[in-house]
Formats: structure tokens, sequence, C-alpha cells
């Protein structure tokens, strides 16, 4: 039988026999609750004030079951409430218990962020023993196989998105759908990219180098091309595995990533060390770990009664859908990206020792980063209903970013210093050569400053997504782009060396820290103004 959602519009409905997975208003009091706007105005605020029991209840969405639902319908619906339950209590805890319940909230998905960049970097250990060579050309390889996958993020931000918006009304078929219309679109942009790069990946990498660094160039198309095998693993892998989190399951999607990093890192020691395959080995490594983890991901999601192997074509509409959701985050992720890849390309202009360095500096970096996204998706879990919600309350929005940001400083402080610390003090890891290391040694400070800052910035910028000032956040990272790929060109140009590119990163790092703090604490901001008409709030999904 098929779970429908029915939407309960008057007591004496909410009295008949049908299985309610959420507790509802008290009698005297559910026509009200029932008649309240999504996006309440300040007169209904004021009203649903006056009394403290109603307030101090969290309203859950009533769902009703005809017929034998199936189980699959209760373990969702059992899913959301306890995971609705525990934002309210995250919310009314003290800001040390919140601090505690948030490190407890984002430990299993540091792991799932780690994952990616933990397999480039090993490949930069790896390789970087054998070759100087090799290992300058990964800068470029890794720029085309991770950097632009980056650019692919929509997907997963907004299969999270659907998927939770279609549990939250309890109807299994629609998640089904979902998932399937998103493989579609996972695959198809994942044998595109397949084809670009066996087509193109050589030229592009030779635009991308130039003509100085040539010599690079048939190792790194060799990396560059066996891992392209993977790309429509790594995408469906993507969709399935933000499909896991929309259902509040973190620990599937992080045991298929560590068997993955596994498999990378035994992968690269046999094929490198000891059968001598160099960079083609660490490629071949790194594609066979992706195609474990996609399988992994799609079966963690079989096993919950979904069929991930089913796709179907999305209609025109569904696709305008996916695009409106996506916009902002795709143009934040490309300008992202491509800053770092404008690094990447002017390092390429500084002989092959230079490039080498910054491979190393650059791929530690980004190790270091991800452990800040965490608090980004926590920003993003439990803010919206505290900015936007029935139970609006900015003051407790403002606590809870101040947990963040707390949490976000601690971690920042640490990371900045165990980064800095391992090419300071154990260069030898990633490469023999004292010339490197020299060319590492050179961007300490730089690089503790741009990532000390990280996991603050992504805590801000988190609150910003979740109270839905997007074209705040899509018009800020484009500008931090733009100044910063001047300066890059700037001191490129005068020949200042790659210490100065990194520093032009720390300008990029602390105007974003700058700008999205600037917007938060602004009397306009999401977290003070009572004003919401302006972000037309009631036009967009909530996560």
């Amino acid at each position: 039988m098929q779970a429908r959602t029915l939407h309960l519009i008057s007591h004496s409905l909410s009295s008949q026999p049908c299985c309610l997975f959420s507790t509802t208003p008290p009698p005297s009091s559910s026509l009200f609750f029932n008649h309240t706007p999504r996006f309440p105005s300040s007169r209904s605020r004021c009203f649903s004030s006056s009394s403290a029991s109603i307030r101090r209840r969290p309203i859950r969405p009533v769902i009703a079951c005809i017929g034998d639902g199936g189980a699959g319908t209760d373990a969702i619906s059992r899913s959301g409430e306890a995971a609705e339950v525990k934002g309210g209590e995250l919310e009314s805890q003290s800001i040390w218990n919140q601090m505690k319940e948030i490190v407890m909230f984002t430990g299993p998905a540091t792991g799932i962020w780690i994952s990616g960049p933990l397999m480039s970097l090993i490949d930069t250990v790896v390789v970087g023993q054998g070759s100087s060579i090799e290992l300058a050309a990964l800068g470029p390889g890794t720029v085309m196989c991770d950097n632009m996958s980056y650019v692919f993020m929509f997907l997963s931000i907004a299969t999270s998105n659907i998927v939770a918006t279609s549990l939250a009304k309890g109807d299994k078929n629609e998640v089904q759908h979902h998932i399937s219309t998103l493989l579609f679109v996972a695959l198809t942009c994942g044998f595109l990219m397949l084809l670009f790069t066996r087509f193109f990946g050589c030229w592009a990498l030779t635009a991308f180098t130039g003509s100085k660094n040539i010599h690079i160039i048939p190792a790194a198309n060799t990396y560059v091309q066996i891992r392209s095998l993977a790309w429509p693993a790594v995408l469906v892998g993507w969709v399935t595995q933000s499909a896991s989190l929309g259902m509040k399951d973190s620990w599937g999607p992080l045991k298929a990533l560590a068997v993955a990093s596994a498999i990378n890192g035994v992968g690269d020691i046999l094929l490198c060390s000891v059968l001598g395959y160099g960079i083609a080995g660490a490629a071949w490594a790194t594609m066979l770990s992706q195609i474990v983890a996609g399988y992994m991901m799609i079966e963690t999601l079989n096993k919950k009664g979904y069929n991930s192997y089913a796709i179907s074509v999305p209609s025109p509409k569904e696709l305008l859908t996916l695009i409106g959701l996506a916009a902002p985050v795709l143009v934040t992720m490309m300008s992202k990206v491509a800053f770092y890849s404008l690094i990447v390309y002017f390092a390429t202009s500084m002989g092959t020792y230079t490039m080498a360095a910054h491979q190393v500096m650059i791929q530690t970096f980004m190790i270091c980063t991800v452990w800040g996204e965490p608090l980004s998706q926590t920003a993003r879990s439990f803010m919206p209903q505290l900015i936007y919600g029935v139970n609006r309350s900015l003051p407790k929005a403002r606590m809870l970013l101040k947990s963040l940001v707390i949490i976000g400083a601690i971690l920042g402080l640490a990371l900045g210093t165990v980064g800095t610390s391992v090419p300071w003090l154990f260069p030898n890891i990633f490469t023999p050569d004292q010339k490197i290391i020299q060319e590492m040694h050179k961007l300490l400070i730089p690089f503790f400053l741009a990532l000390a800052v990280t996991p603050a910035i992504l805590s801000f910028e988190g609150t910003l997504l979740a109270g839905r000032d997007l074209r705040f956040i899509s018009l800020s990272m484009s500008s931090c782009f733009s100044l910063g790929a001047l300066l890059l060109l700037l001191v490129s140009s005068r020949g200042c060396g790659l210490v100065s590119c990194w520093w032009t990163l720390v300008a990029f790092q602390w105007a974003r820290l700058f700008l999205s703090l600037r917007r938060l604490i602004s009397p306009d901001g999401i977290l003070y103004s009572e004003d919401m008409s302006r972000y037309k709030l009631e036009e967009v999904r909530a996560v």
C-alpha cells in the first residue's frame, strides 16, 4: 500500500484512528496551529507567544498511514522525528553542552569530507618519493580530477535538499523518484566528463601548464586519463552519499569512504613503491578506490529499501527546480575552485621545484580545510527553523552561531598548528629533494594564516546559506574571486614568486571572513532583522 501524507485541518479529524508519528498540539490550540502560515507575520508570532506551554512544545508535522505503509515509511518517520527532537535539544542547551552536541553531530561527517583530499594527498606522498617531475605533474593532474569535480557539488547539495523535503512528507515513492532522476543527471554528467577528458584532456593540460612545462604533460595526462574512468562512479557516489545523509545516516557513507581510502593507500604502495608504476600506479589505485566507494554507497542506499539502480529521465520542470536550488551553491563553488586553480596555474610558470612544492602545500591545505565543512553542515541543518521557522528565535540562532564560531576558532588554530608543523618538521614525508623542501618552508606563514580562519569562515557561510541569503553569498564570493584573480595577475606579472600567490590566498580567505561576519552582525542581517520578506523565503524549499 502507498503511504500518503494527510494534513490535519480540524480537531475532530485528529481523533480518528490513524498512525500518528508526531505529537500534536493541545486540543484547544490545534485549529490555530494548523492555520498558522509557514513563515508567520509578527502579529501571529506575538499571538503564539502568549502561551508558554505552546511556545515550548515543538510543532512537528502530523503524518498518517493508510493501510500497511510498510516498515520503510515507519523508519523514515521515526528517523525524521528523532532528528527533529535532537535539533530541539541542541537549540535549548547551554552553550557548553551545545558545543559538545555539535562535535558529536559533526564527527562522522568529518571523515566523509576528508576522504577525497586524503586520496590525492596519498598520491602526492607516494609519488613524491620516486620522481620530482611526476610530483610536479600531480599539480595540474589533480586540478583536472579533483578541483573540476567540485563544480558538480551542486548534485550533492540538491540531493540532500530534495530528499530531506520528501522525507518530511513521509512519501517514500517521491524519495525514490527524486533519487532516480538525480542518478540520471549524475550519470550523464559523469559520462560527459569522461568524454571531455578523453578527447580534450591533453589539450587542457597543455593550455593550463604552458609551454615552459611541456615536459610534465605526458605524466600529467597519464594520471588524468586513468582517473577519468571513475567519473561516472564519482558523481553517482555523491548522489547516493547525499541521499543517505539526507536520511540522517552518516555512518554508511563513512564506512564506504574508509574502505576506499584504505584501498587507495595499499594500492599506491603496491603499484608505485613495490612494482614501480609511478604516477600511473597512483592513478589506477585512486580510480579503483573511487569505483569501490561508489558501489558501496549504492548498496548502502539499497539496504534502506530504495533501488539505486533505477534511473529515470527528469522532466524540464524538475531540471529547472534542480537548477534553482543549486545555482547559488554552484557560483560559490566555482569561484573557490577557479581561485585555487589560478594559483596552480601561476605556480606552473615558476619552475618544476616551485610547482612541486606548491603541490605538497596545496594538498595539505585542502585536506585540512575540509575539517571545517561539518560546521557549515551543522549550520545548514539547525539554523533554518531558528531563523524563519514557526518557533523562530533569533537569540537562539545567534547563540548557536556563537558555539559554531568558538569551535571553529579552536579547530582553526589546531589545524593551522598541525598543518604547518608537518611540512616544517617532517618534509621528508613528501619528498627527499632539498630544493623542494626549501620552497615549501617559504610558504609556512601564509599557509598558517590562510588555514586558521577557514572553519570560522565555513560557519559564517553555512549560516548565510541556512538563512537563504543566497544573493549576498553569491555576489561576495564572486567579488572575492575577481579581486583575488586581479591580485594574482599583478604579483605574477611582477615576478614576486609563489610566496606572493599564497599571501593572495590569505587575503582571499580573510576577505571572505570579514564580509560574511559583517553581513551577519548587520542590523539588516538574517540574525537581527525581523523583516524576512525581502529574502522571499516562502518561495524557497526548506532543507
